[in-house]
């Protein structure tokens, strides 16, 4: 049974309250002073409390995804990440699976819509990636047939994965409900996390001599997609949108490349790329890289991109708070600027959970198919 398995769950649960309802029963037995009695008493508490802790860490660890198995969580996941050159002569973009959409409907694709799992080759970076992408109702009904669609990259946190923008963050059923209540246009979404190269949080960068994962997520990524579903290559069809590591990213994207990109939407995001034990040496020494990295800087020293970006934050509970306020400052003309600041929500699913709406009519609204 996997880590993440409803049957690992409800396991745990049980034996949390068969002990739970064992110790109050056996309490009597167990009152006198003999070493047995107390041993037993010792016992019981100490079951009963790591069966009831277990419990809450599974289901924070569902609900959050820090672990994706159990060699990873019993840290037995150490072979690195290696690059493989695919052959794109087959076409940049696989599917390897479908899922419906948890909707009313959601089993009949012209009804829900579809998620698609694909492995994404790019052509440029040489990196390749797996994604889900969500294809909204309309993409299979007849009316649409022939019509393309806007299309926004989504983008987990670091060491998240890309079931949690479905299974935690609910994007795809989000933008169903928003398109249906006629909120938003119907729209293409992408999802995916921040590591293209496992084991490494590579912040969106072009690391010299490294894994060129800014190039992947702004050219080849929007171009590989593209040339599989029907969405157009100019940049007010695309938009891109993350939280934590990956909001830092979507911004950055956008800003650095509006001939790709016309909107970016940063929830939770930082805004310039940390350099700790997960990232290693992101720049090698070269100083311009990691200016360019730093959104602050871009904004004081480089031209103003026509870009839409909007950026989120929470007075009480985000350490992002007045380096929003400085960002949303800093931006000048043609780039616009919006925001969402909650009074209170910390760095976590649920406060993304209250932006997502939001954040996704947003870019909606920023974007043509």
């Amino acid at each position: 049974m996997g880590l993440t398995s409803d049957a690992v769950l409800a396991v745990a649960v049980l034996l949390a309250v068969l002990l739970f309802v064992g110790t109050v029963w056996c309490w009597p037995r167990l009152a006198g002073r003999n070493w047995r009695a107390v041993l037993g008493r010792i016992l019981l508490l100490a079951l009963t409390q790591v069966m009831v802790f277990a419990s809450v860490g599974l289901a924070a660890n569902r609900e959050f995804g820090f672990y994706a198995s159990w060699a990873d969580l019993f840290g037995q996941e150490q072979e690195p990440g290696v690059v493989v050159d695919h052959d794109t002569a087959s076409g940049p973009v696989k599917v390897t699976g479908t899922q419906s959409v948890n909707v009313p409907g959601g089993s009949v694709p012209r009804v829900g819509g579809q998620i698609q799992k694909v492995d994404i080759a790019g052509a440029k970076s040489k990196l390749a990636s797996p994604a889900y992408v969500y294809l909204p109702p309309e993409y299979f009904q007849p009316a649409y047939k022939d019509k393309n669609f806007p299309a926004s990259v989504v983008i987990t946190g670091y060491p998240g994965t890309a079931e949690n923008l479905i299974k935690g963050l609910h994007y795809p059923q989000t933008a169903n409900e928003k398109a249906r209540k006629g909120e938003m246009q119907p729209m293409i979404l992408v999802m995916l996390r921040p590591s293209i190269v496992p084991g490494r949080d590579t912040e969106c960068v072009n690391i010299p001599g490294g894994p060129q994962t800014e190039t992947f997520f702004a050219e080849d990524l929007p171009t590989a997609v593209a040339s599989k579903y029907r969405i157009g290559t100019k940049p007010e069809n695309w938009g891109v949108i993350g939280n934590s590591t990956g909001g830092y990213c979507a911004l950055k994207i956008a800003m650095k490349h509006p001939d790709r990109f016309a909107a970016g939407a940063g929830l939770s995001a930082n805004y310039m790329a940390p350099i700790d034990g997960q990232t290693g040496d992101l720049f090698h020494g070269d100083e311009k890289l990691k200016q360019e990295s730093d959104l602050m800087w871009l904004l004081d020293h480089k031209p103003a991109p026509p870009v839409s970006l909007l950026a989120t934050s929470s007075k009480q509970g985000e350490d992002n708070y007045q380096d929003t306020l400085k960002f949303i400052d800093k931006v000048k003309a043609p780039t616009r600027v919006s925001s969402i600041l909650l009074d209170s929500g910390g760095h976590n699913f649920n406060t993304w959970r209250r932006e997502i709406p939001a954040t996704l009519v947003w870019i909606g609204g920023r974007l043509k198919a």
